[in-house]
Parts: structure tokens; sequence; C-alpha cells
């Protein structure tokens, strides 16, 4: 079956966050990219200063586990019992600009489009099809609902920025830790932010809206109990 691209479109538009102003990306979640390798990136990476001082020195361990992409662990953390975490991340080459970001970041009027990218991962992860094909119009109007959400109480915990110098990865070889200072990608900024909210808090609001999400589009017998799986287990896992 032909996949939707509709959806597509929505969570582009979503999470473009002012992509001509400065040349500025936003990356709602931790997301694997070309030149990102499998292994850990705190091996990987030469980290020329952070917050903290030069190199890897006094890194928190949420920074850690969001890199080695770990969301639950950093819920696991103490001081985050009992409420969701939902990161918010920046790279760019200008300090400035990635600074007045972070600066500028609201996590009330900013926390919508992350909870989205997050239930839209926690429905794509459950489904054997294209999303619009295992939920039928569910699916998108879902997603919409939820990127038009209200979520107060949501806390700005904290902001973190390190610097990087990539290295280019070898296409035949695989990475290689030993390539001379002249084969560096790039060096740049990478700012995070750490977002709370209450777990039942959240929970509640996302479940009103899942349950009184409505379609105009019949489901076929195998999208309704998709749908209705769904419905039942959201929670586990997201």
């Amino acid at each position: 079956m032909k996949k939707n691209y509709s959806v597509v479109l929505i969570i582009a538009c979503l999470f473009s966050a002012c992509a001509g102003q400065s040349g500025i990306i936003f990356i709602p979640e931790h997301t694997q990219e070309e030149w990102q390798i499998d292994i850990d990136p705190f091996e990987s990476w030469d980290i020329i200063e952070s917050s903290e001082g030069p190199g890897e020195t006094g890194i928190p361990e949420w920074v850690r586990y969001y890199y080695n992409n770990k969301l639950n662990g950093i819920e696991s953390l103490g001081e985050y019992s009992g409420r969701y975490i939902i990161t918010a991340e920046n790279r760019g080459e200008n300090f400035n600009a990635m600074n007045q970001w972070a600066n500028g970041f609201s996590a009330v009027h900013d926390l919508p489009r992350l909870i989205t990218a997050r239930v839209e991962r926690r429905l794509v992860s459950a489904a054997s099809l294209y999303p619009d094909d295992e939920y039928g119009q569910y699916f998108e109007n879902l997603i919409k609902a939820v990127s038009d959400g209200d979520y107060p109480g949501a806390v700005k915990e904290e902001v973190f920025w390190l610097k990087r110098k990539v290295f280019i990865r070898d296409e035949e070889n695989g990475y290689d830790a030993e390539l001379p200072q002249t084969e560096t990608i790039l060096e740049r900024y990478e700012f995070l932010i750490l977002i709370s909210m209450d777990r039942d808090s959240l929970q509640r609001q996302l479940r009103e809206i899942i349950e009184n999400v409505r379609t105009t589009i019949p489901a076929t017998r195998e999208q309704a109990a998709n749908v209705a799986r769904i419905q039942q287990t959201f929670f586990e896992g997201f």
C-alpha cells in the first residue's frame, strides 16, 4: 500500500523551527545521521570543551545517557523520579546563535513538538507496516491532536553545551580514530535542553487525547484492532 505522505509533511512542518534563520537546525530528539556510528559517542568523538570546561570534564550523567540514546536512563535518575524527561538539541558553529536559542526556549510553548515526536516514535515502533497503513487515519489525526495540545507544568531543568570535533567516516574501512587532523569534517557546538514533566499529569493529558481522536475515513477491521491495541498499551515503553 502506498504511504500517505501528508503525515510526513505535518511532522516536517512541526520540526522545522526557524530553519531559515541563522542556519539553525532544530532536532527534537537524538537521531542517527549519515556520519554517526554505532559505538559509544564519547569514544568516537573529540570533545573540545563544554559548559564545565575543557575536554570531558564534568559532563553530567544525563548528557551521557542522552548521547547513548538511553532516554529511559535519565528518567531512572533519582532527581527525576516520577517525571518524564524530554530533550531538545540544537547544533551549529555559531555559539551566540546556539546560546540565544537555548535562552529563548520555552518549556511550555516549545514542548508540544517534542511530545509529538515521542508519541510518533511510540506508534512507529509498535507498527509492522507504515503507521498510516497500520492505524489508518487515526495516526495522522492523533499526531495533529497531540501537536495542538497544551502541556502546563513542564520544567526547563538544565541547559548543557559542548563543542565536538567530528571525524570523517571511511565508507570502506569504517571509523578510524587515527585519521589526521585534516580529515576533520567540522567543529561544532551542541546545545542540549533537559525538560521534565510530571508523569501522571502527562499520561492523563495524552490518554484523553488518545481516547478522543475521531476519524472521517472508516478503519478496516485490522486497523481498528491495531488502534485498540495501541490505546491499551501506549504507555508501555513510552
